[in-house]
């Protein structure tokens, strides 16, 4: 299937942001009250072509965006190689994985966004059967200065695991590593989310 054709869950802008009271550039965690009230209009979402969307700012696609963290206390690091679904972000190094959300046959809005997570994990890594408990919700991530950001919201959870356990499944789409948190800003170029995040959670020793 062409990826323009696959059907990804959306959340129209005027819901999310509650007619832009809750609209908000960069990182917010779960805390804050606008994160909260995002978070309640999430379950009231539609099922779009993704073809349709992606130049469609009316609708703010939902994306999975997963931090990695080791037993060493790292972060992982990648680069988005030329084999990678998204041009706009090729050459540009993330620290987040994820990817787009499908719907699927549930009531419970927590289990379809830690569901899809989960694939994207498994997908991009290789890391499977992970306890829904070990993903964390710590926040919201969105930019609205840039044509890919316009039109996405990321949905930032955080997880600890074992670096024996992930790998680059596709390596012609990643490469991996891992970082010392104090090191994340001697990386190369990172795109926009990772270095809103960078800077909201990682320059403060968060």
């Amino acid at each position: 299937m062409n990826k323009f054709d696959e059907q990804i869950i959306v959340v129209d802008r005027e819901s999310l942001f509650n007619h832009e009271k809750n609209a908000f550039n960069g990182f917010i965690t779960i805390e804050d009250q606008r994160a909260l009230e995002i978070f309640e209009t999430l379950s009231k979402y539609d099922v779009k072509r993704r073809g349709d969307m992606e130049e469609d700012p009316s609708f703010k696609q939902l994306i999975s965006y997963c931090i990695l963290e080791n037993e060493q206390d790292e972060l992982l690091v990648y680069e988005r190689l030329s084999g990678g679904g998204e041009g706009r972000l090729h050459g540009l190094s993330s620290i987040g994985i994820g990817g787009h959300m499908n719907h699927l046959e549930s009531d419970d809005i927590e289990k379809i966004l830690v569901e899809n997570a989960r694939r994207e994990l498994e997908e991009e890594v290789g890391l499977v059967d992970i306890p829904c408990s070990d993903l964390e919700l710590i926040g919201f991530i969105n930019d609205d200065d840039n044509e890919v950001g316009r039109v996405h919201i990321g949905l930032v959870f955080k997880i600890k695991v074992n670096s024996n356990n992930v790998t680059a499944v596709e390596t012609d789409t990643l490469a991996i590593q891992w970082k010392n948190k104090a090191d994340l800003l001697t990386a190369s170029e990172y795109e926009t989310w990772s270095r809103l995040i960078i800077d909201a959670l990682y320059t403060t020793g968060f």
